[in-house]
């Protein structure tokens, strides 16, 4: 991690001091071992030296980071879930590979898909859920009949894959 600070640091310090450049710049060959050449794409160069920078800086950062979440496919949702009732107690919902879904109470059948990164289930009794994963944990959603998964959930309650899967 140290060295991609550093370098960070070194790249940003050259980048600015191309874009700070002007003809005032103290002259330096590119043979100098106190100075730093700026090659541009247009592949002229420009030697400055060490000793007449004070800083170098980026108007933006070299370093991106992404707060993109990796969308989850239907091989990660396949398995037997536990998961709470809203009452306390704990119940499973099994996510077959063919979409079919069953859980141990009420109405033991339903369908499922993946929806943006979640698994939506539809369950043949009206009642609607949804397991998704927050941060390294999973939750699950529950709905009642009548109402979409856009709307607010009954209860949201800790769903855990009970079936240990490969990396």
């Amino acid at each position: 991690m140290r060295t991609v600070i550093a370098l960070t640091f070194v790249l940003g310090m050259l980048a600015a001091t191309a874009i700070a450049a002007d003809t005032k710049a103290a002259a330096a060959t590119p043979g100098d071992r106190s100075a730093i050449v700026i090659v541009f794409k247009d592949g002229h160069q420009q030697a400055f030296s060490l000793a007449e920078i004070a800083r170098i800086e980026f108007r933006t950062p070299l370093v991106h980071t992404s707060s993109r979440v990796p969308v989850l496919g239907k091989n990660h949702f396949v398995g037997k879930w536990r998961a709470g009732d809203g009452s306390g107690s704990d119940f499973y919902i099994t996510l077959n590979p063919d979409g079919e879904a069953t859980k141990s109470i009420g109405s033991i059948h339903g369908t499922w898909a993946v929806v943006d990164g979640e698994a939506q289930i539809s369950w043949d009794d009206g009642w609607h859920d949804i397991i998704r994963q927050v941060g390294t944990k999973h939750e699950k959603l529950a709905f009642e009949p009548g109402k979409n998964f856009s709307d607010t959930p009954a209860n949201v309650t800790n769903a855990v894959n009970t079936e240990a899967k490969p990396i």
